[in-house]
């Protein structure tokens, strides 16, 4: 382990510092042979990190966690979680390091985690390494859920180590940089108040306040107005990723942040048919992470985290489950809203509208898009030619047209906006097929599909030339999608 000898970098060790009871200071496993596959440029210049210097030896050392800045602190975090419903007291990263904190161009405090960098002392039984392929799905993913709007964590770099990896095969093995607001999840609160240590949950609390939700700290219940901020940036999220038709896949405790960014995209993917019931994940057997299920998950684990939170909220456990159980109703509430007014924009629907007549079309749409199984992201972009008076690329997806087409003389009479709807409903996603196109090319040392699946995904609401394959469905020779965690 060597320091770094960039003069302008620092990390930061809040985490470790305030918090040392929830992570063990651990160095990452040398890399044989490091190569950059991929580096996040906006995002390093963002951070006021020098690309040039990320692409040396230095600099690639940083990025897998085996040159540390001076003064930073490298650590595993502890927390736990329910995975599937079942509860973990201790999960934590088994192959993951933080390397610590450094501040964006606003000022904001952005935290430089490593997936991949070896086995820590919550590995489990793990090999603590991680493939070139689920690191780059994350990367992908990610980059295209910003690129949407969506909060998200971010990828910086994913550099491939040289060294192989036991999973069915060997692949080869590579470390994702990852960039977020924070790393506290549930999982960071349910591991907190197992300890039985009233003070370190209080900490954990008055940690997360100061960093994501500071106005938490001038209402009259602080951790009460933290667990709200909590319940409405998740709502917001959830709603968002339902607008988009993204399945996380892997919606334990330990994957839903503080912050209200989506984290960890293993399994994930995105809906092609309509469908509430489609489960990607091949260890999602029952389904219990399906895409309609998501807000009624988020809503449990954040029952979880009141759960968790139960001590600060008030004195005697009765006053405290009654505070968390009126808050956590808000949640529904707050969906709710988030996911109609997302619902309204993709229509290009006016203002003003009655509640009861916008209700009755989105609630006629979606059961007719699952009877006739139509592409999610295709329906809705061509929805906007369709207000501009071409119908029939929307109408072709249906089997039933007339069914449509009585939908659409509907919508049509309220004068929808195809402007905005242009502005709502991305042309490109991370369409399956294409995500596994450029995985496949990436772990034989072919880029090329990746750097063109990145490009069309970096603008996803503009159409441009020659980019037709990535708005297209996958053809039907694709199959069945399954996707995998990559552990």
């Amino acid at each position: 382990m060597i320091p770094a000898q960039s003069p302008t970098l620092t990390l930061g060790n809040r985490f470790a510092h305030e918090l040392a009871d929830l992570a063990v200071p651990w160095t990452a496993e040398e890399v044989p042979e490091p190569r950059l596959l991929v580096i996040n440029e906006p995002l390093a210049h963002e951070l006021g990190l020098d690309a040039v210097w990320l692409r040396g030896r230095e600099g690639l050392g940083l990025l897998t966690g085996t040159v540390v800045p001076e003064g930073a602190t490298p650590v595993a975090q502890a927390y736990a979680g329910h995975q599937f419903g079942g509860y973990s007291p201790q999960l934590g990263d088994g192959r993951a390091l933080l390397m610590g904190e450094l501040p964006d161009g606003s000022g904001r405090l952005r935290d430089l985690h490593l997936k991949g960098s070896g086995r820590t002392p919550f590995a489990r039984g793990g090999d603590g390494l991680a493939a070139v392929g689920p690191m780059l799905r994350e990367y992908v993913v990610s980059e295209a859920m910003h690129a949407l709007g969506i909060p998200t964590t971010r990828s910086l770099a994913v550099v491939a180590t040289g060294r192989g990896v036991r999973r069915e095969t060997v692949q080869p093995g590579a470390v994702l940089a990852r960039v977020a607001s924070s790393h506290l999840r549930v999982g960071t609160f349910q591991y907190a108040r197992s300890t039985g240590d009233a003070e370190l949950l209080r900490r954990l609390a008055d940690h997360a306040i100061a960093r994501h939700h500071p106005e938490a700290a001038d209402a009259e219940q602080p951790y009460v107005g933290l667990f709200e901020a909590v319940v409405a940036v998740q709502a917001s999220l959830v709603a968002q990723w339902m607008l988009v038709g993204f399945v996380h896949g892997v919606m334990n405790t330990d994957n839903m942040t503080i912050s209200g960014e989506t984290i960890d995209y293993g399994p994930c993917a995105f809906l092609e048919a309509f469908d509430p019931s489609t489960a990607y994940s091949s260890i999602d057997t029952g389904g219990r992470y399906a895409y309609g299920n998501q807000p009624v998950v988020a809503e449990w684990n954040l029952a979880r985290l009141a759960e968790a939170l139960l001590p600060l909220l008030a004195d005697a456990e009765e006053d405290a489950v009654e505070v968390a159980t009126q808050s956590l109703g808000a949640f529904r509430v707050e969906y709710s809203a988030a996911w109609s007014a997302g619902m309204r924009a993709k229509l290009g629907l006016p203002d003003g509208l009655d509640d009861a007549v916008t209700s009755r079309l989105v609630g006629d749409l979606v059961t007719l898009m699952q009877d006739n199984r139509v592409d999610h992201t295709s329906f809705f972009r061509s929805l906007g030619a369709a207000a501009r008076g071409d119908a029939e690329p929307a109408r072709g997806l249906f089997l039933d047209l007339a069914a449509f087409d009585a939908w659409a003389e509907r919508w049509l009479t309220l004068a929808p906006d195809a402007g905005s709807m242009d502005a709502t409903n991305p042309a490109y996603i991370p369409r399956n097929h294409l995500v596994e196109e450029c995985l496949t090319a990436a772990t034989v040392g072919d880029l090329g599909p990746l750097d063109g699946l990145l490009h069309a995904l970096s603008a996803p609401y503009e159409e441009r030339p020659g980019l037709d394959r990535y708005a297209s469905p996958a053809p039907e020779s694709f199959g069945t999608y399954r996707t995998f965690c990559g552990t």
